[in-house]
């Protein structure tokens, strides 16, 4: 049978994955306690908020007689994602009785984090260090086009602008399970190479960051400090300098990395340096949007099978170059 190809939906389900002491150690952070009650469906968010101050285990069937019969369903999704990410713990009684328990960790910081809030790590630099910025629109164009080099490696590094390169970390990351080669012959496309090429790119943007995160401690890196600071950018505001003194090694790194990708933008100044988040940084913690990293194009196919395609993407020229035979490109302007 042919192989399919698995991406997590979000990057919760990233988390959801994690062995259950590496998930405790994430919910020491009161941001990414949040982070994981962001991400859960409505009546999930409300258990969370009916447990948060109760210290005794809560019987199952207790909690099923809080919705009706009709939202039964419901009631189990949310019952499975909360253990999913152990905000809520299973305890068994003498009986076998099955109840659920709130993490302590989950339910202190969280208990802190409503009566008092925190702060971020950092803060973002004042304009009269950085100057101007990019505008919301100059960095989705900056995203986009950082997004479509990354892909356009893969399919064809000749057509990749020169000075463009990615760490050799990254592109191992990238390569893995998406290309395929034999003694002698130069690396191609696997099954799950096209399949990547054909989603949208926020499925394809769950899959690197699941593999960049799979490979973290073969680089070395603790894969819970790599999901805190990546769940920590999702909290930054999109456009906003933060400086790069207030990182750490690791983090630095992964900056670097993330900067090849298009989440952030890194910009040198007189005495420092920081990174502006982009779109793809600052949703993380949620499900992304495609329609905004998409470009207009148009493909006609005649009844003889003549494929015409009218786009500004060289990304979209090399995609269609997979699955069709090429005859010739015209470049037009309009003015």
């Amino acid at each position: 049978m042919p192989q399919v190809m698995v991406v997590a939906r979000n990057f919760m389900d990233m988390v959801a994955a994690l062995p259950a002491a590496k998930l405790d150690m994430l919910y020491d952070s009161a941001f990414i306690c949040e982070a994981v009650l962001r991400s859960f469906p409505p009546l999930a968010k409300k258990y969370v908020i009916q447990m948060l101050y109760v210290s005794a285990p809560m019987p199952a069937a207790a909690m099923q007689e809080w919705v009706l019969d009709e939202y039964a369903s419901k009631h189990k999704v949310a019952i499975d994602r909360l253990l999913q990410l152990r905000v809520f713990v299973e305890v068994r009684d003498r009986r076998k009785e099955v109840s659920y328990k709130m993490n302590n960790k989950f339910q202190a910081n969280m208990q802190k984090y409503l009566v008092s809030g925190g702060c971020l790590p950092r803060e973002p630099l004042p304009f009269s260090v950085t100057g101007r910025l990019p505008t919301l629109v100059e960095l989705e164009n900056y995203a986009l086009d950082q997004w479509e080099c990354f892909l356009l490696q893969l399919i064809n590094s000749s057509q990749v602008e020169k000075g463009t390169t990615f760490s050799s970390s990254m592109m191992k990351t990238f390569q893995r399970g998406l290309l395929s080669s034999r003694d002698g012959e130069a690396a191609k496309l696997s099954e799950n190479g096209f399949q990547f090429l054909l989603m949208e790119t926020n499925a394809q943007l769950w899959y690197i960051m699941r593999e960049y995160i799979s490979s973290a401690e073969e680089r070395g890196v603790d894969p819970t400090d790599l999901i805190s600071f990546l769940l920590e950018l999702s909290f930054h505001t999109q456009g906003a300098a933060y400086s790069l003194s207030t990182l750490t090694e690791v983090q630095r790194v992964a900056i670097m990395d993330l900067m090849e990708l298009g989440l952030v933008k890194l910009q040198q100044g007189r005495k420092d340096s920081w990174f502006i988040p982009t779109k793809l940084a600052t949703n993380l913690s949620s499900s992304l949007s495609d329609s905004a990293a998409s470009k207009e194009g148009i493909v006609v196919v005649e009844t003889n099978f003549r494929l015409y395609a009218y786009s500004a993407s060289k990304l979209h020229c090399e995609i269609l170059r997979l699955f069709s035979r090429y005859i010739s490109r015209q470049m037009s302007h309009i003015t």
